[in-house]
């Protein structure tokens, strides 16, 4: 995303006041592929294909419920980050986040982060309030 796609990308890391952004069109982008791998794998009797469009179709939905509902609460549907999974992603997010440029971001894993993220800190609930404070940042 911050190589060849950051003409997208950009706007996820920059102040905005939309509800859409230009970043989520990756949804589409993805979206073809899978369908066009699931629909010519049934149409082959279920080969290979299917399940290469059933991994990009399961990794999107990932990415919407961890990213977007989770981490940046976008839709309003959380108060509080309460598991030590979820808080040690959403710090790696965060600080991924602290670059509003392409170059020099931390880098991180969507499920897989570096493990001092996960190291108890004097805040041990990520709320909403952190989360507007890190959209702030981001905006």
């Amino acid at each position: 995303m911050h190589t060849f796609a950051w003409s997208i990308h950009r706007d996820h890391h920059q102040p905005h006041e939309r509800f859409f952004q230009r970043n989520d069109m990756f949804a589409i982008i993805f979206a073809v592929p899978s369908w066009l791998n699931m629909q010519f794998g049934v149409m082959a009797g279920f080969d290979f294909r299917f399940y290469i469009g059933l991994g990009i179709l399961f990794y999107g939905i990932a990415y919407t419920l961890v990213h977007e509902v989770i981490i940046h609460n976008r839709w309003g549907t959380r108060n509080k980050i309460k598991h030590w999974y979820f808080q040690g992603l959403a710090r790696a997010h965060y600080a991924h986040h602290k670059h509003k440029e392409k170059d020099d971001g931390e880098c991180f894993g969507m499920l897989i982060v570096p493990l001092k993220y996960f190291k108890k800190s004097s805040s041990s609930f990520l709320t909403t309030e952190d989360t507007e404070k890190a959209q702030r940042t981001q905006r």
